[in-house]
């Protein structure tokens, strides 16, 4: 496959409206199951978590308005924001890092349906390589360039440990590939045009940790002081 930009890049919308058009298509695919045929933009604000004046100024951007009185019809939407998003084509995506992580990524099942496809594996551990998963044969490192050519691969996936993720990407960048989900837990360097989103699971259970003791100090009336910080460090 030819790899080429979203057409939202081209259309100029914003990213931050770009990251949210998932979450509408999320909550439309789940209204479209149910049966439902047109929905508000209130009633869509609310499946998809967002205000409803911040959605209809995205779908603004879709050149979609709603009919009003009636909404937005959902299987139309669907499609408009799956054109968006380059969803109405097959993307080959490799995963590179067969670990646990790997191996829970390539047996998802939810990407075939959203229009991703595992077209390649790769590791680098001798004892991993030529074993079978999800239909196909984990390929060595060696092989990545080549690989990523014969099949067509658009998008990499980095499952590897953090030492080896910026080597990899180096790789997959000099292949051709602009466009890399990170899961190792560290920052990349790229180049421009070269689009990475950062999956760092550690930092959202630190975030998670945060509320939860927010909430902990509310019910008790008694938040960590500096001092019982410290104390608690000694201890």
């Amino acid at each position: 496959m030819t790899r080429r930009p979203s057409h939202a890049r081209e259309r100029g919308i914003p990213d931050a409206t770009v990251a949210r058009l998932p979450l509408y298509l999320r909550a439309l695919n789940g209204l479209a199951e149910r049966g439902t045929a047109t929905v508000s933009s209130e009633d869509l604000a609310v499946a998809a978590g967002v205000n409803s004046a911040k959605l209809r100024k995205d779908l603004s951007h879709l050149g979609s308005y709603g009919t009003r009185g009636v909404g937005y019809d959902v299987q139309y939407l669907i499609y408009q924001i799956s054109r968006e998003l380059g969803l109405t084509q097959d993307w080959a995506v490799a995963i590179v890092g067969v670990g646990n992580l790997g191996r829970a990524l390539a047996a998802y099942g939810g990407f075939v349906s959203r229009g991703f496809r595992v077209a390649a594996l790769f590791d680098a551990d001798s004892a991993v390589v030529g074993e079978q998963l999800v239909g196909m044969a984990v390929q060595h490192i060696d092989e990545l360039e080549s690989v990523i050519d014969k099949r067509g691969v658009s998008i990499v996936v980095i499952a590897t440990p953090a030492a080896a993720a910026q080597q990899v990407a180096d790789r997959v960048i000099a292949a051709g590939i602009t466009s890399i989900l990170n899961f190792a837990p560290v920052v990349l360097t790229v180049p421009d045009g070269v689009d990475v989103r950062k999956v760092d699971l550690s930092t959202e259970l630190q975030i998670l940790a945060f509320h939860e003791q927010r909430k902990a100090d509310r019910e008790t009336g008694s938040p960590m002081m500096a001092e019982d910080w410290a104390e608690a460090m000694d201890a």
